[in-house]
């Protein structure tokens, strides 16, 4: 099945930006609503941002909403994250992850995970 790999990654400091990029391996990524998590150590994995199929539903966590922005471009099979106004506890491993239904904050309903790419924010 497809294949996800995240990258965009880095070290920053508190308020700076960065895009995260999540590429697929081939065209059935339009088949999937995408999602964002994330995950520091001793906490368990973290839900932040999910799109629909078509890149027009869009939901948000309280935590990143107005800063982070979700998008997808279906034609180059590939998700980004559009991460702005960085803050310390933003940093963490982040993972891109599809799922065949809109159950968008429901991490079992994933079936599909990148690697993870790393984040660290300091102040």
């Amino acid at each position: 099945q497809v294949q996800l790999v995240e990258s965009g990654g880095g070290s920053v400091q508190t308020g700076d930006s960065l895009q995260l990029s999540c590429a697929a391996s081939d065209d059935t990524f339009s088949r999937y609503v995408m999602g964002w998590f994330r995950q520091t150590p001793g906490k368990q994995r973290e839900f932040i941002s999910a799109v629909g199929w078509d890149g027009r539903r869009v939901y948000y966590v309280d935590s990143v909403k107005g800063r982070f922005t979700i998008d997808r471009d279906n034609a180059k099979n590939t998700l980004y994250l559009q991460m702005n106004d960085l803050k310390p506890t933003d940093t963490a491993v982040y993972y891109c992850a599809g799922s065949r239904t809109w159950s968008f904050d429901k991490e079992y309903e994933y079936e599909i995970w990148g690697q993870g790419t790393q984040v660290t924010v300091s102040s």
